[in-house]
């Protein structure tokens, strides 16, 4: 296991979140000096998130909890359109009204999880319009 200098590496490394990563150095580097931004886009198709969501959730805690900047982003726009994955079906069209109530209840589950404000390793949560 490689060590790294970012508790934010070293934790991932740790708990087996790391694969593969284009640039170690840099985003270890940026990590350890507390420069990290990372962002997870959410599709509001429903009032709460899936267990597929967790690990990215997670991912998003541990950057924040090693001082570093999460953001969390509700789209409304990708919410309205099919699911573009090649699947059988396409996801259930739902109304503006939906994917609002939606995106409220889904940012009240990561506000148990992150910290939101204006601090510098404050997440922030980031909402594309859905009309």
């Amino acid at each position: 296991m490689t060590a790294f200098k970012s508790d934010f590496l070293n934790t991932l490394q740790e708990r087996g979140f790391v694969h593969q990563c284009s640039d170690f150095e840099g985003l270890d580097a940026l990590a350890a000096k507390g420069e990290a931004t990372a962002y997870v886009g959410y599709d509001c198709t429903a009032p709460s998130l899936h267990i597929g969501n967790f690990l990215t959730m997670m991912m998003l805690y541990w950057l924040q909890q090693s001082g570093n900047k999460p953001i969390t982003l509700m789209g409304g726009g990708t919410t309205m359109v099919g699911d573009p994955s090649g699947k059988d079906e396409t996801r259930a069209m739902r109304t503006v009204a939906e994917i609002e109530a939606n995106k409220a209840s889904i940012r009240g589950v990561f506000a148990k999880v992150l910290r939101y404000g204006d601090g510098q390793s404050d997440a922030s949560c980031s909402t594309t319009p859905s009309g």
